[in-house]
């Protein structure tokens, strides 16, 4: 079974950074793209940026150049570092994967989440 975990959430001031890191671990034979979406109190879960596995990114129009996502192939992990941050990125912050596990089948995988608040 492949888990995802992430870290790296807190409380920050506006203008503050963060870097987020999600795990996966389990059986795993490779991992394609990489996600990190996050869902505020009241709204949708949106999608913040994805990273493929040649390493191309995408980011949503609200957090380009302030956040930068990025990965570990060999650690199976994928980072978020976030800077400038501001009282709208509050959120929970999901990692969200496609996974060939054992069986050599894409699934994909979420993580619990992790909470990110910005004062102001």
């Amino acid at each position: 079974q492949v888990q995802l975990a992430e870290s790296g959430g807190g409380l920050v001031q506006a203008g503050e950074s963060l870097r987020l890191s999600c795990a996966a671990s389990g059986i795993i034979l490779r991992i394609n793209r990489m996600r990190w979406y996050r869902q505020a109190p009241g709204k949708q879960r949106e999608l913040v940026a994805f990273i493929t596995s040649a390493l191309s990114t995408n980011y949503a129009d609200s957090v380009k150049g302030r956040f930068t996502i990025s990965r570990d192939n060999a650690k199976n992990t994928v980072y978020l570092q976030m800077n400038s941050l501001k009282p709208d990125d509050t959120a929970i912050y999901y990692c969200n994967a496609d996974v060939a596990d054992y069986s050599d089948t894409y699934r994909n995988y979420w993580g619990q989440g992790t909470q990110v608040t910005v004062s102001s």
